[in-house]
């Protein structure tokens, strides 16, 4: 007799975005830029700013709280808790496990996941790995950020494009023919220059003099990763659609990371989706790396566009150079 497969889907979703606004013309009085120009060449009108004092886990709290909520989970049924960051609170110990005593998820494991922007794509494929494979029923993945400790707010060329924020979702069990359908997952270490933090780690540890050089802030060759990224986006949707047994016109919905308008609209033309199937707030936020898919994706589906049954696509990229899609049949009712 075969074993039934447990499908794997997400039983609820949440976001937390911190209160403080910076809008372009705000920006626009400490470095050399307009509204104009900004809004032009990336499609952000605003971001959000975590206060100095305020750490990413404590972004993340409340978010966690909102898909705990949405899936009628309590925190002690969370089995794994897995944060996709690049901005933890501090290397050790993990994000995770300070999320794990924030929330009093007690019987859960946790790790962090570094994937950059791809991470919680990345983090939901192994979530629905343990939870298929009846390891785990209940696992909690968080994508969150606070880019703006490590922007250099003097640099015009990344500063303008970077918001804090976080979005999360709680994956379980789900009825059969829905849920998490086909994964692509991907990395060109190759091309890991392209968009680093120099001091961060232990090839060059931070130091004064590596302070007094801006290397620890965010480094990033802009046109690069835009080839990179145009390529890539519309692309990975396709191999998950193809390893989903879908043709592109099965697709209801694109999530796409928000890092650029015009990335995202390169990849719903490769797609074949009208702007009105993909799910944009870029204006609002900016690019929230591991964040901004989650956030997106809850926005969405509390604002009741998603429809049990949808085929929902997520894709992203990032730093590595990393990409990552899914294609979800969502599972939740309206």
């Amino acid at each position: 007799m075969t074993e039934r497969r447990i499908n794997a889907g997400i039983l609820g979703t949440g976001h937390y975005l911190p209160p403080h606004i910076l809008t372009n013309e705000e920006l626009a009085q400490r470095v050399d830029t307009s509204d104009e120009w900004i809004t032009s060449r990336t499609g952000i009108h605003a971001r959000r700013i975590a206060a100095a004092d305020v750490p990413v886990t404590a972004l993340a709290e409340p978010a966690a709280r909102m898909a705990l909520a949405d899936a009628g989970i309590e925190a002690d049924a969370i089995d794994l808790i897995i944060f996709a960051t690049l901005t933890p609170d501090r290397v050790i110990p993990a994000a995770a496990c300070e999320l794990q005593r924030r929330l009093g998820a007690v019987h859960a494991a946790a790790f962090d996941l570094s994937a950059a922007c791809s991470g919680f794509v990345y983090a939901a494929a192994v979530a629905c790995q343990f939870i298929e494979a009846g390891i785990y029923r209940h696992v909690l993945v968080i994508g969150a950020e606070e880019l703006s400790k490590v922007v250099d707010w003097q640099d015009r060329g990344t500063c303008i494009l970077f918001g804090d924020g976080a979005g999360a979702a709680v994956f379980g069990p789900v009825s059969a023919g829905l849920g998490a359908l086909a994964f692509d997952l991907g990395a060109d270490g190759s091309q890991g220059e392209a968009l680093t933090i120099p001091a961060s780690g232990s090839l060059h540890p931070v130091t004064e003099e590596r302070l007094r050089a801006g290397e620890n802030f965010i480094h990033m060759d802009g046109k690069a990763v835009f080839r990179f990224a145009v390529t890539v986006m519309g692309k990975t949707v396709e191999t998950s659609l193809a390893r989903a047994g879908l043709t592109k016109d099965a697709l209801d919905w694109l999530v796409p990371h928000q890092a650029n308008i015009r990335i995202i609209e390169a990849a719903a033309k490769r797609l074949g989706l009208p702007l009105a199937q993909v799910i944009i707030n870029i204006e609002n936020y900016g690019n929230m790396s591991a964040a901004s898919i989650p956030v997106a994706l809850s926005e969405a589906a509390h604002a009741h566009r998603f429809r049990r049954g949808d085929r929902i696509a997520l894709a992203g990229f990032g730093a590595g150079l990393t990409w990552a899609s899914c294609i979800l049949r969502w599972a939740k009712e309206d």
